[in-house]
């Protein structure tokens, strides 16, 4: 699903490389976690996939089915079907849910040649899965995120992932700021999407978020490459000693 080959990144206009010819495989069908330190690189990788602008890649390849995304624009990245549930979804003001969901439906449709969907069929599809995450109506009737919640700001990502059902989603410490309950909404919507077809790149700091989402693979992340990979027990191994000792080994 995902092949990742000495790719090598920046922030644009600063010299200090983030990504240091950092290497990984995402199979088809698999969960893959990616735990690290601070400043490993977690969420410049996610950047950097998702074709953020104010990121350069120096070197390397990132293949979605053997297609190279790094030479697409973000948005023929997502009709390719990468989707990127961000660590602190912004406020849209003025925007309507429905609005925006309807347009990024849409727009996904266009990209692969078919009609726009008829606005009842679309209604019903987005009610059908807003009431699995606990959406309300009043949330579908507000503007995106404006007044949200951590936990519904979440829960609204997950909404839009389940809506363009991507090949590869990228969760980047979507735990951050949610509560137990809010946790397992959003974890529960993450699993409801599993498939043999689809992949998971989950990025986080801590095992709680694997105790809901739980892993095939876990890889561990410092200095801009990968150190380790093992499975569940490795997040295990991390959240009972820490990182000191894995990166010690690796440096």
């Amino acid at each position: 699903m995902l092949e990742i080959k000495n790719l090598t990144a920046k922030i644009a206009d600063e010299d200090k490389q983030i990504l240091n010819g950092l290497n990984l495989t995402v199979e088809k069908g698999q969960v893959a976690a990616i735990m690290g330190p601070n400043g490993s690189g977690k969420s410049t990788l996610s950047y950097v996939l998702a074709g953020r602008s104010d990121y350069e890649v120096t070197e390397g390849e990132a293949l979605l089915d053997g297609v190279n995304i790094l030479e697409m624009d973000p948005d023929e990245r997502a009709a390719a079907g990468l989707f990127l549930a961000f660590q602190y979804p912004i406020e849209i003001p003025g925007v309507g849910q429905m609005t925006f969901l309807k347009a990024a439906i849409n727009s996904q449709r266009k990209k692969q040649g078919l009609e726009e969907m008829p606005t009842p069929e679309f209604i019903k599809l987005v009610n059908a899965h807003a009431k699995k995450l606990g959406i309300s109506n009043d949330m579908l009737k507000r503007s995106v995120n404006v007044g949200f919640s951590g936990g519904e700001k979440k829960r609204n990502e997950i909404l839009q992932m389940s809506l363009l059902a991507p090949k590869l989603a990228i969760l980047d410490e979507t735990d951050s700021g949610l509560d137990i309950d809010a946790l397992k909404v959003v974890a529960d919507g993450v699993n409801a999407m599993r498939s043999p077809d689809r992949s998971f790149l989950v990025i986080t700091h801590y095992q709680r978020l694997l105790d809901y989402i739980k892993p095939d693979i876990v890889h561990v992340l410092s200095a801009g490459r990968i150190i380790k990979s093992g499975g569940p027990e490795l997040a295990l191994e991390l959240e009972a000693n820490g990182y000191a000792d894995i990166v010690g080994r690796a440096a």
